[in-house]
């Protein structure tokens, strides 16, 4: 592997080019990175955005444009969660263009690369069920929670490629809908789930889900998992069906956390989160997993030979 092209950290939100670091992050089905590191990689500029306000006004095009290929969103800094602008590869591509740097070809050919494992898991699912594992393992999580994670990140894949090919709008529409479910399932909404985990009360980003129990995990399976069969059947189309269906899936499981709320004595929706997880056992599987990708490369490239 070439100096220009390098695999990305362990937690795939950092990426090396070069030996400098461009942060991204993971937003509708692709990688957006973050304009400010590019613009200081390609550039050695020691202050990007001053560069940035010199190339728009140096192309008027790149300017009026600018929302288009450009969009604020959440990436972890030292000061915390802030929104910074990022753009995805084709955005990035249009960038290059107003940046004469003999760096362009080199980094054009890093984006393939960083963009090409995804790719190879979209076309085979399995890799990407890996490579979570390896993440989830990689924070210190249970294995046996783990594969409920997993299997819960799938059922929710089936559920919105159900609703893309309903009609229904990602982004908003979707965010609608998943909250319809949550509360029909728990009696709260993700926001309200997340606050009484103290998830909001956190600077750095977090997942609801992966802060989860066993139990809420099952329960959100089985309000998506609903929700998707109710809409395959009744041929849910358009938002207000899909609405219908989710209000209809949630309650499917909500009925059934009351059934057990009531036999267990026990209220499913908790106050557990993931917060506290050992900062020694994080570091030391992603150590291992480090060791399982080096085992992987020496395999792959005997099989090469």
């Amino acid at each position: 592997m070439s100096k220009a092209v390098q695999t990305s950290d362990a937690s795939n939100h950092l990426a090396v080019f070069q030996e400098t670091t461009i942060r991204r992050t993971w937003h509708n089905e692709e990688w957006w990175f973050v304009v400010a590191d590019v613009i200081a990689v390609l550039t050695d500029s020691v202050n990007p955005s001053d560069y940035i306000k010199k190339m728009r006004l140096r192309d008027k095009v790149l300017s009026q444009g600018w929302g288009q290929i450009v969009t604020p969103l959440r990436i972890d800094t030292e000061g915390g969660v802030q929104r910074l602008n990022c753009a995805n590869t084709e955005g990035l591509f249009r960038l290059i263009q107003s940046i004469p740097s003999p760096k362009a070809e080199p980094f054009k050919r890093w984006l393939a690369q960083v963009g090409y494992e995804r790719v190879k898991e979209i076309e085979n699912p399995e890799l990407a069920s890996a490579r979570a594992r390896d993440l989830y393992q990689a924070k210190g999580y249970p294995q046996a929670w783990i594969e409920k994670r997993l299997r819960s990140i799938a059922i929710r894949g089936e559920l919105t490629e159900e609703w893309h090919q309903r009609g229904v709008q990602e982004g908003k529409e979707y965010a609608i809908l998943t909250a319809e479910i949550a509360r029909a399932t728990f009696g709260v909404t993700p926001a309200e789930h997340g606050k009484l985990k103290a998830l909001d009360k956190v600077k750095t980003g977090n997942n609801l889900r992966d802060h989860m129990t066993d139990l809420e995990l099952i329960f959100s399976m089985l309000g998506e998992a609903s929700t998707t069969e109710i809409a395959r059947e009744k041929d849910a189309q358009g938002f207000a069906e899909n609405a219908l269906a989710a209000k209809q899936g949630g309650t499917i499981a909500g009925d059934a956390r009351k059934a057990l709320e009531a036999k267990s004595g026990k209220l499913v929706v908790s106050k557990e989160n993931n917060l506290a997880v050992s900062e020694i056992k994080r570091v030391g599987a992603v150590q291992e997993v480090a060791k399982r990708k080096v085992s992987k490369k020496t395999r792959f490239a005997k099989n090469e030979h």
